[in-house]
């Protein structure tokens, strides 16, 4: 999975999972992120990279692990991961600005049939 891009793997692993949370991927595990040996395995890396994305994510405050249990989403780490991913935060105001545009017509049309009666 990871390739030479000029970026140190363990980056290259956190933005994959920084991706993954802003997708909302893990609530389905309760918020908790895949273990150690989990990324080793998916990214085909060593423990260490593996440890230091988890770091990288712990830094960047979208993680806190607990000794023996792992690693878990902090609370607002779908929101703060979708903010640090520009095509993301970019989609979510389009979409936000096309449900607007919507409402906004709707109430034009009912204001304007409330003023022919």
């Amino acid at each position: 999975m990871v390739e030479w891009t000029g970026k140190p793997a363990y980056q290259q692993v956190a933005e994959d999972l920084r991706r993954r949370i802003a997708a909302d991927e893990f609530t389905k595990t309760g918020g908790k992120l895949p273990s150690l040996a989990e990324l080793q395995d998916h990214y085909v890396v060593t423990p260490t990279v593996a440890r230091d994305a988890i770091r990288q994510l712990k830094a960047d405050g979208l993680a806190v692990s607990h000794q023996g249990k792992g690693a878990f989403l902090t609370p607002d780490s779908v929101a703060a991961a979708k903010l640090a991913d520009p095509s993301a935060a970019v989609a979510e105001l389009r979409d936000e600005l096309h449900k607007l545009r919507t409402e906004v017509g709707e109430l034009r049309q009912r204001v304007a049939s409330l003023e022919g009666n």
